[in-house]
């Protein structure tokens, strides 16, 4: 139960920092809330990496979960019992936020995944299928026993991959990858976010697939 709690914790610190940024910063396209978003989503990766880690290995997504489990390196239970507390965690941390926001005049939203403007269903379902096989490739890679000493400096890789992702993706989606995170807020906010959040269900789940398959074909074999 410990690792199950500790993914939960560790999302909900995920979803009310980086969320919370998107939030205060009010991210939309200019440089300065793109950068400041990105790295708060990348931040609270590295710092949970550091607190959970060693615990539950800090998934603190869906996607990851699903990756790990294809990937045999987790059971079907732990793989349900994880996605079901990362969930929980996402609901608690956009409660705080959305207590938060509330009570704040000129903020709003509680940092929801959207299309952005002029971007169509299927540039955002491919946007989070590439960018989210991208993402748990980079964390199946850093983690793994059978690829050196990579996985001692594993929660800065993934964290400097999700400042990436997040740079490169927030023009489409919002830069989910993670549908823990994006459930959540969606539910908080309705309308359109919750009208599109399959797109952010469907798209890092399949993204997580194909980073699997990745994997598989180049994954070093044991010494």
């Amino acid at each position: 139960m410990k690792k199950y709690l500790a993914e939960m914790v560790g999302t909900m610190v995920l979803v009310l920092m980086g969320c919370g940024v998107a939030v205060s910063l009010q991210c939309g396209t200019d440089t300065a809330s793109v950068v400041g978003t990105a790295m708060a989503f990348g931040l609270a990766v590295v710092a949970m990496a550091y607190t959970i880690g060693g615990i539950s290995g800090c998934h603190i997504n869906p996607a990851i979960t699903l990756g790990c489990f294809l990937s045999k390196r987790i059971s079907a239970k732990d793989c349900g019992m994880y996605m079901l507390f990362q969930v929980i965690g996402a609901f608690i941390g956009s409660a705080i936020l959305f207590l938060l926001v509330g009570n704040v005049e000129g903020m709003e939203g509680t940092g929801a995944n959207n299309l952005q403007d002029g971007v169509n269903t299927w540039g955002g379902l491919l946007a989070e299928i590439f960018f989210t096989c991208v993402f748990v490739l980079v964390v199946l890679g850093a983690t793994a026993k059978t690829n050196g000493a990579t996985n001692n400096f594993a929660g800065l890789a993934i964290g400097l991959s999700l400042v990436l992702v997040h740079l490169v993706c927030i023009r489409y989606t919002g830069t989910s990858v993670n549908p823990a995170r994006s459930i959540a807020p969606a539910v908080f906010e309705g309308g359109d976010a919750l009208l599109n959040l399959w797109i952010f269900i469907v798209g890092p789940f399949v993204g997580a697939i194909l980073a699997a398959v990745i994997w598989k074909v180049i994954e070093p074999k044991e010494a």
